[in-house]
């Protein structure tokens, strides 16, 4: 991940809450010189994913790239044009907006889909990530610190995809796109990362992608 980034106009002026973010992506790929990724599923005791009840156990497979193509030694015989994006792409949240999703998540986590119609979850395909200081890695803020326990206990997961944009895993969001983003703090605080070399029609597996070090440039 990348970010935050303080988003300010020509004249140094930042974004406020209210105003919507252009973002083109205007060029991206592998970081030059490591042009490799892997896709892998997770065990169902780790997690799983959508396709946990077919493939329940961990694999994984390592992809090299040449030009726009990818191959793996793991599945031979496949070779395929990439299509490069960044999985996350957003801008913060305000408070008011992070006890909104931990809220909701909570409640989903709570009582699991009782409360939703079949219609809700076909179309919301609803999906809690809680806060947890399990695995946080919160940049140069040390762990253990007071600071470092409020914020671990309170700042959003990056699974979920949510309303300032975050996990889209949207293939087609790649070179001479445009996302707009709706702003909720001063400077829009934007963040992007996650980049896979390829992707089809969402993460199923949650490593679904072709994941990879690679770079953006953005405007």
């Amino acid at each position: 991940m990348s970010g935050p980034i303080r988003v300010v106009d020509v004249d140094g002026t930042p974004a406020k809450p209210g105003d919507l973010l252009a973002v083109e992506i205007c060029n991206l790929g592998p970081l030059p010189g490591d042009e490799w990724g892997y896709t892998a599923i997770f065990d169902r005791e780790n997690g799983g994913g959508f396709l946990t009840d077919h493939f329940p156990c961990a694999t994984k497979a390592i992809w090299y790239f040449e030009g726009i193509y990818a191959y793996s030694p793991h599945i031979p015989g496949v070779r395929f044009p990439g299509l490069t994006h960044p999985g996350i792409i957003g801008t913060a949240p305000s408070m008011e907006l992070l006890q909104i999703w931990n809220e909701r998540e909570r409640n989903l986590q709570e009582t699991g889909l009782q409360s939703l119609k079949l219609c809700e979850v076909l179309h919301a395909r609803p999906l809690a990530n809680l806060p947890s200081t399990k695995g946080c890695f919160l940049g140069k803020i040390q762990e253990g610190t007071p600071e470092w326990e409020k914020i671990a206990k309170e700042a959003a997961r990056t699974i979920p995809g949510r309303e300032n944009g975050g996990n889209c895993d949207i293939k087609n969001l790649s070179r001479g796109s445009k996302i707009y983003l709706p702003v909720f703090v001063d400077g829009a605080n934007f963040s992007t990362g996650d980049m896979h070399f390829s992707q089809g029609d969402g993460e199923i597996s949650f490593c679904g992608a072709i994941e990879m070090s690679g770079f953006l440039e953005l405007k």
